[in-house]
């Protein structure tokens, strides 16, 4: 009965931990050449971004850390996605992390 009963309680705390576990995954972003204006919390400029070379450029509010963006450059970028357990209201709950530069190509004719 003991041990039906430590089996259960290790159960339970791993099940509530897990709820609190940070999960990360390395991901590609390409990000366009030029910033646009865009509205978060107020006002702000905001990258464009894809993850594979056929979608349209979406808005990413957001930063990526230890990335400092060029304007006139077109970057594929290796990035670590990590989620963030208790975000702020205003914030995501995911985090960017530079991994490294895959490429970084000069754009002549931004449009």
């Amino acid at each position: 009965m003991k041990k039906m009963a430590f089996v259960a309680g290790a159960v339970l705390l791993s099940a509530c931990s897990m709820q609190y576990q940070t999960l990360t995954q390395d991901s590609l972003l390409y990000v366009n050449a030029q910033t646009k204006e865009c509205s978060g919390v107020g006002p702000m400029t905001c990258l464009q971004v894809r993850t594979t070379e056929d979608q349209d450029w979406q808005l990413f509010y957001q930063d990526i850390e230890g990335f400092d963006f060029e304007p006139g450059y077109q970057y594929q970028l290796q990035v670590n996605k990590e989620t963030v357990a208790n975000p702020p209201a205003d914030g995501s709950s995911i985090k960017y992390t530079l991994v490294k530069i895959i490429s970084k190509l000069e754009v002549k004719d931004i449009q």
